[in-house]
């Protein structure tokens, strides 16, 4: 319960700026770029810096690093909140980043080693639909509550729900450690550099151009030191990311469908949450109501897919939610135009909604299946952070071609962008399912935990 609601909170900020867009833009100023980056500012240092925060708590203590992290998430968001211009918002989002990356992956691993093997498939299936909860609000509550009192009340909402945790996660979950774990900051500079680098260049391409210094010697220097961290991955004795995790097709399958599934879909949704109100003309609070049937449906699918998953194993609903999402996407860019109903996006909503929550629950199961206990925080941890580089990467790439193809000026130049940018995210969750292919037909849980005090924990994992 108690890491379910941190990780409600972490992943809620993902999405719940996405309505508030247009009021931030007209309150704080900023052109394309500052939006993405309100976005992606928090993406970017979430994903970088989730495997070193794993690390961090597998070596010193999970439950004490997971309050850290509540501690600075909370700092931050009433950072966020205060904040006076587009470049200190900016800079406070970063920091949730960084509050959030230290929470997150601990969440889970948190959950994963409290829960017997036989009932983990259902208990990460609550775990998705509580994930899934969360990216349902974040549309509504973002723009409620950017319509009726104002657009910081969007962080203002995270201070109380964190100041109430921090004691409650100190005096009910336990602590527990992984063996021999030691960090790892060869690879924390190498991955962390390379992934900034690469989205900076991505982000920047539009203000810039391609072929201007800044992006250049970004997605270069970036692309080289992922090189090199996967290069450091294969030779240390004890690297962050052991390479040799990905001989393993339903690890490298369920990593490589989890990147393409985020980019298409958050690309799309950071353009479609804008389409509804600077082209459709809904209010924000309509804007996130209209959008419940894709967001809203993982409250009642996530969970019978968890159920379903350890019935029938995680490889065909997991193929089967990325199918539908694709086709989802792809039927907005059919239809999507200036003067476009609402009952002709419903079908599009409905189906994304149903792909995106058949997804959810079964990917956390296969990921944790295909690890041993020893290893369940650093496949936690890249796992997510390969869902952020995906996000980043999406509003990135859909946002450079939105702008290639269209632009703010008018309700039709938006629409020019966006059909193409939605083709190219449905294309992108098409092939996340054609990867999702390589996991295996059928996958038996992860081995329990070891008995406390044997290996894995130092005290019982739960009270």
């Amino acid at each position: 319960m108690l890491t379910g609601v941190a990780s409600f909170m972490a992943a809620l900020d993902n999405l719940v700026v996405t309505t508030a867009l247009p009021a931030i833009r007209a309150d704080l100023g900023g052109k394309l770029e500052d939006l993405e980056w309100t976005v992606n500012a928090y993406t970017v240092t979430f994903a970088v810096l989730l495997m070193f925060g794993s690390a961090l708590g597998d070596r010193f203590g999970r439950r004490r690093l997971f309050i850290a992290g509540l501690v600075l998430f909370t700092g931050a968001s009433a950072a966020a909140a205060l904040a006076s211009g587009i470049d200190g918002l900016i800079a406070a989002r970063a920091v949730q980043g960084v509050g959030a990356a230290i929470m997150m992956p601990l969440s889970l691993t948190l959950l994963t080693v409290a829960v017997p093997a036989a009932r983990r498939g259902m208990a990460l299936g609550v775990y998705g639909a509580v994930g899934g909860l969360a990216v349902a609000c974040g549309p509504l509550i973002g723009g409620s509550l950017t319509e009726h009192i104002s657009w910081q009340w969007i962080f203002w909402l995270n201070v109380p729900v964190g100041l109430a945790l921090i004691p409650l996660v100190r005096l009910r979950l336990a602590e527990s450690t992984a063996p021999n774990s030691r960090l790892d900051l060869p690879g924390t500079l190498l991955i962390s550099g390379g992934l900034f680098g690469v989205v900076y260049g991505l982000v920047n391409a539009n203000a810039h151009g391609w072929t201007s210094a800044p992006v250049l010697t970004g997605l270069i220097a970036g692309s080289a030191l992922i090189g090199g961290f996967v290069r450091h991955g294969f030779r240390s004795a004890n690297p962050m990311l052991p390479m040799r995790l990905f001989r393993d097709r339903g690890f490298l399958g369920i990593n490589l469908a989890s990147l393409l599934m985020y980019l298409g879909m958050f690309g799309s949704i950071f353009l479609l949450s804008q389409f509804l109100q600077g082209v459709a003309g809904y209010s924000p609070t309509q804007a996130g109501l209209r959008m419940l049937p894709w967001t809203g449906m993982a409250l009642v699918v996530a969970p019978i897919a968890g159920i379903v998953s350890d019935r029938i194993g995680g490889r065909p609903v997991v193929v089967a939610g990325l199918a539908l999402q694709a086709l989802g996407l792809g039927w907005f860019a059919a239809v999507l135009s200036t003067d476009l109903s609402y009952g002709t996006q419903l079908p599009a909503l409905i189906l994304s909604g149903i792909g995106m929550s058949l997804y959810f629950a079964p990917a956390n199961h296969v990921l944790m299946s295909t690890v041993t206990p020893a290893d369940q925080g650093k496949a936690s941890g890249t796992n997510s952070a390969l869902r952020e580089v995906g996000g980043a990467l999406g509003v990135a790439v859909l946002a450079s071609v939105f702008s290639a193809r269209g632009g703010y000026e008018t309700p039709q130049t938006f629409t020019d962008g966006t059909v193409p940018a939605l083709w190219i995210g449905a294309a992108v969750v098409a092939l996340a399912a054609g990867l999702a292919l390589l996991l295996p037909r059928g996958r038996k849980a992860a081995a329990p935990a070891p008995a406390p005090g044997r290996t894995l924990d130092k005290v019982p994992a739960a009270r």
